[in-house]
C-alpha cells in the first residue's frame, strides 16, 4: 500500500534542513526570503528544472534592476546554493562558472576616544548604556553581547567567554576592570527578576537544540540565563514555547543612533563601529596584531590588517611634502 502523505512543500523542506543543521532563526529567515524570490522570479519553475542560466539571470537582475549590494547578491547565491545542496542533494558541477559579486574594499569607520567618550554620554543610561560600553571594551559583536548567558560572565579572571561566535567559534575577550562594579549590579537586578520568573514558572531559557537534549535542565538553571533580557515574554516563533527572550538588536542600535545624532559625531555610527574602534585603538596602544585578532575572533590576519589602514590617518602617518615648504600668504588689499 502506497504511503498517501503529500510530500512537504520546498519550502518547509529548506525550514527542516535549517533546524536540522541548527541554523540561526535569522538564517532560516533569510534563505526562506531568498529561494522564494528565485522560484517566483522564474515563474513558480521547480528548481530541479533550473541551472547556472537562471541563477545567473536572477542575480543580474538583483544587481542591475533591484541596484542591491554585493553583500546582498552573495546572500542570495548562498541561499540558492543551500537549496541546491542541502536542501534537492543535487551536485552542481557549473556553480564554478556563476559570477559571484565582489565586494568593494572598505575601510572601517573608527571613532576616537573623544567621540567614544561623548558617545557614552549621550547613550541612555539603562542597560542599553552598560551593552555599549561592553561593546567598545570587548570588541564583541552585537549579537554576541546580547547572547552572553551568566556563566560566561568570569568576574574573578576579568574575562568573558564568547560562545558561538561568528563561525560557531568560541573565544575569550577581556572584561574591563571600569565596568566590573556595573556588570555586578546587572546581575544582581537580573537575578531578582530571574527568581520572579521561578514563582511564575517562566524562568525556561532558549538552549541550542543539542545542549537542550544533552542538559534537559539547564534551561531553568541560573547560569544559562541571558544576562540583558527584554522587560516582557516573547512567543518562540520555533517552538512556541513562552520564555523571556535577550533583548532585541533593534534596541541597541537605536540607541546609538539616538546617542551619536545628540552627540553630534559625523561619522556614520552603529554598534558595529564600537567593535572596529576597539581593534583601532588596541592598536595605536601597541598591541600586536596577533593578540588583537584573537580578541576578535578572526579566522585569518588579514581580516585584522584591514585596522592597520586607519591607523594615523592622513597617509598613515606620512607628512605630506606640502608641510615641508616655507608659506607665504599674500595680502589682497
Amino acid at each position: 500500500m502506497q504511503n498517501s502523505e503529500p510530500e512537504p512543500k520546498l519550502l518547509d523542506q529548506v525550514v527542516e534542513r535549517i533546524r536540522a543543521k541548527h541554523l540561526s532563526i535569522a538564517t532560516e529567515r533569510t534563505y526562506s526570503h531568498w529561494i522564494k524570490r528565485f522560484i517566483l522570479f522564474h515563474g513558480k519553475r521547480h528548481p530541479n528544472t533550473m541551472g547556472v542560466a537562471e541563477l545567473e539571470a536572477f542575480l543580474t537582475h538583483l544587481a542591475v534592476e533591484r541596484n542591491v549590494a554585493a553583500g546582498t547578491q552573495n546572500l542570495a547565491l548562498a541561499a540558492v546554493l543551500f537549496l541546491y545542496r542541502d536542501v534537492l542533494e543535487i551536485e552542481l558541477p557549473w556553480v564554478k562558472d556563476v559570477t559571484r559579486a565582489q565586494k568593494p574594499e572598505r575601510l572601517p569607520t573608527v571613532l576616537n576616544k573623544a567621540e567614544v567618550q561623548k558617545l557614552f554620554e549621550c547613550v541612555d543610561e539603562t542597560e542599553n548604556s552598560l551593552v555599549v560600553r561592553l561593546l567598545y571594551g570587548t570588541g564583541m559583536r552585537l549579537m554576541e553581547c546580547l547572547r552572553l548567558r551568566v556563566k560566561d560572565i568570569d568576574l574573578e579572571q576579568r574575562q568573558i567567554v564568547v560562545r558561538e561566535g561568528k563561525g560557531n567559534k568560541d573565544r575569550i575577550t577581556m572584561l574591563p576592570d571600569s565596568l566590573i562594579p556595573r556588570i555586578q549590579r546587572q546581575l544582581l537586578k537580573r537575578r531578582r527578576l530571574f527568581e520572579a520568573d521561578q514563582r511564575s514558572q517562566r524562568v525556561d531559557v532558549y538552549l541550542p537544540d543539542a545542549l537542550a537534549v544533552k542538559y534537559p535542565n539547564a534551561g531553568i538553571e541560573w547560569g544559562w540565563q541571558y544576562v540583558f533580557v527584554a522587560k516582557k515574554l516573547s512567543t518562540d516563533p520555533r517552538s512556541g514555547a513562552v520564555r523571556r527572550h535577550h533583548i532585541l538588536a533593534s534596541t541597541i542600535q537605536k540607541a546609538v543612533k539616538r546617542a551619536a545624532l545628540k552627540s553630534e559625531i559625523t561619522k556614520p555610527v552603529s554598534p558595529h563601529v564600537l567593535r572596529h574602534s576597539f581593534a583601532t585603538h588596541l592598536l595605536e596602544s601597541g598591541y600586536d596584531i596577533r593578540t588583537v585578532q584573537e580578541l576578535l575572533g578572526h579566522k585569518d590576519v588579514s581580516t585584522t590588517m584591514i585596522y592597520t589602514h586607519v591607523l594615523n590617518r592622513g597617509g598613515r602617518g606620512v607628512r605630506s611634502p606640502l608641510d615641508g615648504l616655507p608659506i607665504t600668504i599674500k595680502r589682497l588689499d
